[in-house]
């Protein structure tokens, strides 16, 4: 069976739902977004789940992963009713969906990106992190600081970083730098074109396997709460 991957025809429905965020233009085309967009991601879905096995058994792979198209306008001043991209999140078996650590990926009109880490923890959570680096700064550094690592996923990111150490750790820590960190997350993004490509697939997983022994350092921290 070839890979899972996307059409031309999916991104110029996104392109489309783009400039037409309107329920009277997607309802008449709610087929056309479950073929071409819903069913594919599904079908990624299926087959990292057998292929997590092999390296991420730890993760969770299913239909819940993938996200509603439909966005909550509760509580937002853009009241546009649906995404404009498509995308699914891998979290860790024991953890909430979006408590730990996960794996992500996402296609948009124009790019598809995908990675990993935690995005904007809670409080708690980010001080379980820089605990759990501060106490384990060398398995840390060789996660992140690895060729292999800086080769695929480039260098870690860390949202906008503290201008001083935080509170309870020394300014002269040997990880000073990381635990100004405000998340963790690193992944790679290519351009939209690439969600069609046969190489789609397999990029995906490259940039998973190397992302999955930063979760899994991650999520060390939280499962041990």
């Amino acid at each position: 069976m070839p890979a899972p991957r996307f059409t031309p025809s999916g991104i110029r429905f996104l392109r489309d739902l783009k400039r037409n965020n309107k329920r009277d233009w997607f309802q008449p085309r709610k087929e056309q977004y479950e073929s071409l967009l819903r069913a594919p991601m599904l079908a990624v879905i299926e087959q990292l789940a057998i292929d997590f096995r092999k390296f991420a058994p730890d993760l969770s792979a299913g239909p819940k992963s993938l996200f509603r198209i439909y966005r909550d306008t509760r509580f937002s001043d853009d009241k546009t009713p649906y995404k404009t991209h498509v995308a699914a999140v891998f979290p860790h078996k024991n953890l909430a969906k979006l408590g730990g650590g996960v794996l992500y990926l996402q296609v948009t009109p124009s790019s598809v990106w995908a990675g990993g880490g935690i995005y904007r923890p809670e409080t708690s959570v980010l001080q379980a992190e820089r605990e759990h680096i501060a106490s384990s700064l060398r398995r840390f550094r060789t996660i992140v600081e690895s060729p292999a690592f800086r080769r695929v996923l480039g260098a870690l990111e860390g949202g906008e970083k503290l201008q001083r150490v935080p509170r309870g750790f020394p300014p002269d820590h040997p990880a000073a730098e990381y635990l100004k960190y405000r998340m963790f997350i690193a992944g790679r993004e290519f351009p939209a074109s690439f969600a069609t490509s046969p190489r789609f697939y397999p990029g995906v997983v490259n940039v998973f396997r190397h992302v999955t022994p930063l979760l899994r350092f991650l999520n060390e921290a939280l499962l041990k709460r």
